[in-house]
């Protein structure tokens, strides 16, 4: 059994509400954002993010952490950013909407973490 898998969980989900367009577009930045948010939480990466624009204008990246995930949906036409964190529970998963809330200025964040496992 690897480290993580013995260790119980947090998942955080946050939403930015409000955030420019311009910015939920730009496939570079939601890839610097999972980058700089797992390194402030302390999280190691599994590799490199894989960021795509979908159908509609939405903008989704993800990256694998030490067997968990950071993942964001970029929603420019609603002017909202959807983020997904699952990490072992040791980690403050907040610092990692500290991140996102600095370089999107969002209007509003609304957060919630929940114990997993």
């Amino acid at each position: 059994m690897s480290p993580a898998a013995a260790q119980p969980f947090t998942h955080l989900t946050a939403d930015f509400i409000g955030v420019a367009a311009s910015k939920l577009t730009d496939q570079s930045l939601v890839s610097g954002l999972v980058i700089a948010a797992a390194g402030a939480v302390g999280l190691n990466a599994a590799g490199s993010p894989v960021v795509r624009a979908l159908p509609d204008g939405v903008v989704a990246g993800l990256l694998m952490i030490d067997g968990c995930h950071i993942v964001a949906h970029a929603f420019p036409a609603r002017e909202l950013l959807l983020l997904d964190i699952l990490a072992t529970s040791h980690h403050d998963t907040q610092k990692a909407v500290d991140v996102f809330a600095r370089r999107l200025a969002p209007r509003e964040v609304r957060s919630e973490i929940r114990a997993r496992g």
